[in-house]
């Protein structure tokens, strides 16, 4: 079985501040977060494609955008949610499929060098029906 991926990155700066199980909550601080999104299809389209770069590359600006210049913890998309890079790879991810991106397999967030967050489901989804 031969399988063809794409990916395209992407990036924003923001804020954050992670809670931990015993209770601690770190001091505010910033990175510059990097965000990849991997594509895959069996086939290729007629055009000989998984995804058309462009296309790709505009929902996934489109779904970073909003956090750029914001603090994380406060960000309404986030909901109160302990924003984790792993947190940030789930949001992004389900965002990319719910904008129709259903060749879409896998978001990486690196929060900082070395730093890297992976949310791939196990079995993806249908076409429009994230995990």
């Amino acid at each position: 079985r031969r399988v063809f991926t794409i990916s395209i990155e992407a990036g924003f700066s923001a804020v954050h501040r992670v809670r931990y199980l015993n209770g601690t909550v770190e001091e505010p601080h910033r990175h510059d977060w990097r965000v990849r999104a991997f594509f895959t299809k069996s086939q290729l389209d007629d055009a000989g494609m998984v995804i058309d770069f462009g296309e790709a590359q505009a929902a996934l600006r489109s779904a970073v955008g909003p956090f750029d210049g914001t603090d994380l913890n406060a960000h309404p998309a986030l909901r109160g949610a302990n924003p984790t890079a792993e947190v940030v790879a789930k949001h992004i991810y389900d965002g990319l499929f719910a904008a129709g991106l259903s060749s879409l397999r896998r978001v990486e967030v690196t929060e900082a060098p070395g730093c890297v967050a992976i949310f791939e489901p196990l079995h993806p989804p249908a076409a429009g029906h994230p995990e």
